[in-house]
């Protein structure tokens, strides 16, 4: 009975928890399906439904609202960000992992200790160097940023790659095969639940930035912006009345791709997270 009541309230807690967590994305989606096109808190459900939220969004593009322009680039972003940084962290990953080298050690410690510092603190010196180079409002310059430092979140993937058996490793050293051809023929072929870990993980962080792209996309040109700003800027006091349907609207369509992706990948990506937590 003592186990049956702790149980109970364990579950009733967790059910509570997730109540609370769900109220304000479940009033984001069916204040999205409203026919008011401004704020209403008057009631939680819409009164009248209606697709004019998305019509607008998708099909009425003015000098506010232009979310096929940001969608487009904002996905384009990602992916050319994810297939680089996709890259170097499996590269790094299995330099530290699978390869012995002077300072090998001092370099990791190193990777960690940057780490622990946010990147934000490094916005206003990332900014002048773009600027100083012309790569400020362009889209080069946030794929640069998001990039450039992916390499030193390889601790993961490092992991996983210790679980590696060293004897596939060594028995291609026998036959002959370098270290690029055990990298690609041997060890990334195992490693197909650690890559969708890496590939998602690169796709969502210029999927979800708001910081560094409102800080280097700052000419005013609303079609060269991602989603994440246009969104932003429609929540303007000036404009909210007219456009947090849209909002709301964008903000499910948004939601939509990612979430598609994790159930279709989540076995993968739970696999990679666990692999990569075995050995550090």
């Amino acid at each position: 009975m003592k186990r049956f009541i702790k149980t109970l309230l364990h579950n009733l807690l967790l059910a509570f928890l997730a109540f609370i967590w769900l109220v304000p994305i479940v009033w984001l989606v069916v204040t999205s399906f409203s026919a008011y096109t401004g704020m209403n808190t008057s009631t939680f459900f819409p009164k009248e439904w209606s697709l004019v939220n998305y019509k607008n969004l998708l099909f009425s593009a003015d000098s506010v609202a232009q979310f096929p322009n940001w969608f487009k680039n904002t996905f384009i972003i990602a992916c050319v960000v994810c297939v680089i940084s996709t890259a170097f962290v499996l590269m790094v990953a299995y330099a530290t992992s699978c390869m012995r080298f002077p300072a090998r050690k001092p370099l990791m410690n190193a990777a960690v200790i940057v780490n622990l510092f946010p990147g934000v603190l490094s916005m206003i010196a990332v900014y002048f160097i773009l600027k100083t180079l012309n790569l400020t409002n362009t889209h080069l310059g946030l794929i640069l940023v998001y990039s450039a430092g992916s390499g030193l979140g390889y601790l993961i993937a490092k992991g996983f790659f210790d679980t590696i058996p060293n004897s596939l490793r060594e028995a291609a050293y026998l036959d002959g095969a370098s270290e690029a051809t055990i990298f690609w023929k041997v060890v990334i072929p195992m490693s197909r639940p650690i890559i969708v870990y890496t590939v998602i993980s690169s796709f969502l962080s210029p999927w979800m930035d708001f910081v560094y792209a409102k800080l280097l996309l700052n000419s005013g040109i609303s079609s060269q912006w991602t989603v994440a700003i246009g969104l932003y800027n429609m929540l303007d006091k000036s404009l909210i009345n007219t456009y947090f349907g849209q909002f709301c609207a964008g903000g499910v369509l948004v939601s939509i791709p990612i979430s598609v992706l994790f159930v279709i990948m989540q076995k993968f990506y739970v696999e990679g997270i666990t692999g990569g937590a075995v050995k550090g």
